[in-house]
């Protein structure tokens, strides 16, 4: 059996993975605060399948009933009024059920300690995430992606299914570190996978289309884990989840057997188109390089720093945008549901425009160092103004369309920047230098969510994201110079 186009294939199961990935991480983010509207009843209705809210005088407290049939009890000064038939209720999600959130604290406070907390166990992930995006480049680099990708999918999805059985900070700090320490292999192991199933020029498109993957994933999160949540609550959402990425292991085992030179699948000319576009495949006893040997070569840390400054712009939004949302617009559940997706679909736009130009002008005639050095320059410009901008509006609906255009213009930049490790290197050293991009990206969002504590306006603090452009293109051209394979 042949399969025309078998590299479209391979780079189809890695987005729907990727896809899969950012459902896993996005659980915590959307369920960690919420702000659920309930009907005011006179008697609960075992019977009614919606929010129920009766009103008790003589402590002047609310008993909240879920449709799921949950019960809580809430003092009537933490509830808005939308009318005399509803309720808003904010002190609802995780971070309150789980007791990490003083339910009876005044609203600045419990706000400040949600973002504190939510800051803190994200900040544990990174560090998980980081020492995975090291060895995992290394893993990937030494046993392949075909194993990789197993390896990495069962620890991040079995780690997201046992967070259901969270108590408390301890053990879900302990459940995301483990989410970590699996989600981060795919970033070194795609960069991987298309240095080896697709030719030079077509590598920034392949990025972008496994960053538009991360920017679909982003898209879904809100809409799906809040649907599930409302209907199933947190404890099965984490459950359903976690076990996608396990299923997905069955299709990816089958049609991902070998690589290009070998699989029984690929026709000849599919082979020979990609194995004679690889300026790479021209060397011999090729010998992957250690760290050391990475680190002592200047024109890696356009990688490693580019990353760097780069990467925290996209980790606050992931993090933080939801909560944002909340607070300085009020959202409800439904609500945010359907808008904080719209930022993503700009991210997904960007990510393939940003593949697509690049290699665009490669076709066209352009060396792949004036390709991707434009790209990068395009999507810095579009990011800095669209960040300002976002920040000074004065509704959810024209804040959420204006960082779409910074998304978009971050992964315009960003899938160009991934794609440099197989400009500079040969397979057997584009995972290590991938995970060594990698974990500076982890670092450098550590230090930016550290910094976020201690910013109190939501504005100013998306607003100064957009100083990291210049540092991470200055970085870029001052350490790469030009960009080319390394001898």
């Amino acid at each position: 059996m042949k399969i025309k186009g078998l590299r479209w294939w391979i780079i189809g199961l890695i987005m729907l993975i990727t896809i899969i990935n950012y459902l896993d991480r996005g659980t915590l983010n959307y369920m960690w605060v919420a702000n659920i509207e309930y009907d005011i009843v006179e008697k609960i209705d075992d019977n009614q399948k919606k929010n129920q809210a009766q009103f008790n005088a003589q402590d002047n407290t609310y008993l909240l009933v879920t449709k799921r049939g949950d019960e809580i009890i809430q003092k009537a000064e933490y509830i808005s009024y939308k009318d005399n038939k509803q309720i808003a209720v904010n002190r609802q999600g995780m971070a309150y059920e789980l007791g990490i959130v003083d339910e009876d604290a005044t609203p600045e406070e419990a706000s400040r300690q949600a973002k504190e907390q939510l800051g803190i166990i994200t900040i544990f992930f990174m560090i998980a995430y980081g020492i995975s995006q090291l060895f995992s480049g290394k893993l990937y680099d030494k046993i392949g992606t075909r194993k990789g990708f197993v390896v990495s999918v069962l620890l991040w999805g079995t780690a997201d299914a046992l967070t259901s059985l969270a108590r408390g900070k301890v053990s879900l700090t302990g459940f995301r570190m483990m989410l970590g320490l699996g989600e981060a292999g795919p970033w070194p192991g795609a960069t991987k996978s298309n240095a080896e199933w697709f030719p030079q020029k077509e590598r920034a498109f392949a990025q972008g289309l496994f960053g538009a993957a991360a920017s679909i994933g982003s898209i879904l999160a809100p809409i799906i884990i809040l649907m599930l949540y409302i209907s199933i609550g947190w404890k099965l959402t984490f459950v359903a989840v976690g076990s996608l990425g396990v299923i997905w292991l069955i299709p990816w085992l089958i049609i991902n057997k070998k690589g290009p030179k070998e699989h029984p699948w690929i026709t000849q000319e599919e082979r020979d188109y990609i194995l004679n576009n690889q300026p790479e495949s021209k060397v011999t006893n090729e010998v992957g390089k250690t760290w050391g040997q990475l680190l002592s070569n200047k024109k890696n840390y356009s990688v490693i720093l580019g990353r760097f400054f780069l990467d925290p712009i996209w980790w606050m939004f992931v993090t933080f945008l939801p909560m944002y949302l909340v607070e300085e617009f009020g959202l409800n559940i439904k609500e945010l549901a359907f808008s904080a997706w719209i930022p993503y679909v700009g991210a997904m736009v960007g990510s393939i425009a940003g593949g697509w130009f690049s290699g665009h002008l490669i076709r066209k005639g352009a060396t792949v160092d004036k390709a991707r050095k434009t790209a990068m320059l395009l999507g810095g410009a579009i990011i800095i103004p669209s960040v300002i901008a976002s920040v000074l509006v004065p509704n959810a609906v024209l804040a959420v369309i204006l960082m779409a255009f910074v998304l978009g213009g971050f992964q315009f930049m960003m899938t160009n920047i991934q794609t440099l490790p197989s400009d500079l290197h040969g397979g057997k050293s584009v995972g290590s230098l991938a995970g060594l991009g990698g974990a500076a990206a982890v670092l450098g969002t550590i230090l930016a969510i550290n910094f976020a504590g201690y910013i109190d306006s939501w504005s100013l603090l998306f607003g100064l994201l957009g100083a990291l452009v210049p540092l991470s293109l200055i970085s870029i051209y001052l350490t790469v110079d030009k960009i080319e394979q390394i001898k």
